[in-house]
């Protein structure tokens, strides 16, 4: 941000200059342009005025040719005693103009567990509400498959604020001392305007240093978030692991891991599938949960209890609990540990990666490893065990919780759930969840077909879209539908998707892939009873639209067109 300063030192002169180079110092810090003008000398340029976007008053100084620029006033004691909180004024007062008086220019992230849906929508929120308010917008999508339409240094330099909407944690050392608002994807997909307004009136400067960073409160976020960054982390691994051992199996049979095939390309498939990429999903849940708490001290601590998870039989369950214990843990010693400026850097490398995985990993080892190993065996076996009533229960309750709020916290507590049991061997819940993802798009897509007198001609044209998002299983697909007529939409989501899920566990399908849709279900060995799992499909799809048949009313411009 260009900001000006003017200084009326008085009899003070020397004060004066001492504030000048105070507040050259700040900006630089805080990632302004500032130019100073001292008791008139030398007078700021025409050029400076106009590219100005606020002005401090410092002293009994006063511009009348300035008047129209935002501007703040603060003593002169001030400017030298706190000189970064003087320039913040300026900056508030300048951020806090109404968005006709200037543009800005916004640098935003938008991010989601999975990186597809929810990280798309925020994006286009943001960038629609920007134009809106006369602002410009650049914005980074970040996701499983990493960072694209990434941001420049120079873009980030001359940004005038920066927003972050996320549901996992994102890296915010390049922003040090830019102005920063964080919030979740859904108020830039619903309110985009709003989350902008909010934005230019609440941001602060981010001041996070480089080495072992402590968060401001305004920047810690709650467990869920945490969670959904480390699944994120995760689920890449599932997806090869799971793919390369379908592959493994269809080329050397179930036994394609024995000895009497070693050195087969079937044996070097499940080599790379089980032994490798599903051997690292706990400690990278745990690893990246552990960073989401503590940023990157806390990976180390964070990866080394979850491998201890998994060596001790704790599974995805004991991963968790060791990525939230070493997370708020190196958190607890990165505050309470201060060793002075020259020893500070020896915190990140040394102190906190092995004081956070000893503390980590005694609690795993003589603490809750055992405990938790015991608990996930009992749920292993219940779970694979469960025929009949129990598993069509647990199958139309997944279901439900996966059509609730499609991609928000019910629905990735559920999709958390049966990816993390894919570690411990047990495949139904995740066929059920998935199943259960892509009825309600396509459920939907089916009812703008077939009883088009339910929707507007705008939603009948969204209808096809969601429908092949449902067969990626892109849930968000429905989301435009549920928000408009909630009371009537989500039940019928809800219902459609509690059949699928049930009918699929009923069947014991087992799917071995987190993600994909109809796309992955061709792989041999993916899924297994496709045919049972095909008629959860088609049946939840068909209740949903039925079900949408009956609660919504006759659209006023369907009906006048028909």
């Amino acid at each position: 941000m260009n900001l000006l300063a003017i200084i009326a030192s008085g009899d003070r002169s020397t004060q004066g200059r001492l504030a000048a180079e105070a507040l050259r110092q700040a900006a630089l810090q805080q990632g302004h342009q500032l130019s100073v003008e001292l008791d008139g000398a030398p007078p700021l340029s025409d050029a400076d005025i106009a590219a100005a976007h606020g002005l401090l008053l410092v002293g009994a100084a006063a511009r009348p040719a300035l008047a129209a620029l935002p501007s703040r006033a603060v003593s002169l004691d001030l400017a030298l005693a706190d000189p970064a909180a003087a320039l913040r004024q300026a900056a508030d007062a300048a951020l806090n103009r109404t968005p006709d008086a200037a543009p800005l220019f916004i640098v935003a992230i938008t991010s989601c567990p999975t990186g597809i849906a929810h990280t798309f929508m925020a994006t286009e929120g943001l960038s629609q509400a920007a134009q809106a308010l006369g602002h410009r917008i650049r914005v980074e999508t970040q996701g499983s498959v990493g960072a694209q339409s990434t941001l420049s240094a120079g873009e980030i330099a001359e940004a005038d604020l920066v927003i972050i909407a996320a549901d996992t944690q994102v890296e915010l050392g390049r922003f040090h001392g830019k102005r920063l608002f964080q919030s979740g994807t859904k108020p830039a997909i619903s309110d985009g305007q709003g989350l902008l307004r909010r934005a230019l009136a609440e941001a602060a400067p981010h001041l996070g240093a480089t080495a072992a960073p402590e968060k401001p409160a305004s920047e810690r976020s709650g467990p869920y978030k945490h969670l959904m960054t480390g699944v994120s982390f995760m689920l890449p691994f599932v997806t090869a692991g799971g793919i390369m051992i379908a592959l493994a199996f269809a080329l050397g049979g179930i036994y394609a891991f024995d000895d009497a095939h070693k050195g087969t390309l079937a044996w070097a498939l499940f080599q790379i599938g089980a032994k490798s990429a599903f051997a690292l999903m706990v400690p990278i849940l745990a690893g990246y949960i552990a960073y989401s708490i503590a940023n990157r001290p806390g990976i180390a601590p964070g990866m080394v209890g979850g491998m201890l998870a998994a060596s001790l039989g704790s599974g995805f369950l004991g991963g968790i609990i060791a990525g939230f214990i070493a997370g708020y843990g190196t958190d607890w010693l990165n505050r309470k540990i201060q060793l002075g400026r020259n020893l500070d850097g020896l915190k990140p490398v040394l102190i906190l990666p092995v004081l956070g995985s000893l503390l980590v990993g005694l609690l795993m080892i003589y603490v809750i490893g055992g405990p938790v190993a015991a608990l996930l065996g009992m749920l292993t076996e219940a779970l694979k065990s469960l025929q009949g009533s129990s598993a069509l229960v647990l199958g139309a309750i997944i279901g439900a919780m996966m059509a609730f709020d499609m991609g928000g916290p019910v629905n990735k507590a559920a999709y958390a759930f049966s990816t993390g049991l894919i570690a411990s061997q047990v495949y139904t819940p995740m066929a059920a969840a998935m199943a259960a993802g892509m009825t309600p798009p396509l459920g939907i897509a089916l009812a703008t077909k077939l009883f088009a007198d339910r929707f507007s001609a705008d939603e009948r044209e969204a209808g096809k879209a969601a429908g092949v998002l449902g067969l990626a299983f892109i849930s968000e697909g429905a989301i435009p539908f549920a928000a408009r007529d909630p009371l009537r939409v989500i039940p019928a989501l809800m219902l459609g998707s509690a059949v699928a899920g049930a009918i699929s566990m009923l069947a014991g399908v087992e799917l071995k892939v987190p993600h994909g849709g109809v796309f992955v279900l061709p792989i041999p060995n993916a899924v297994s009873h496709l045919g049972f799992y095909l008629l959860a499909l088609l049946a939840g799809t068909a209740i949903t639209a039925l079900m949408l048949r009956a609660l919504k009313k006759p659209a006023p411009a369907a009906a006048a067109t028909a």
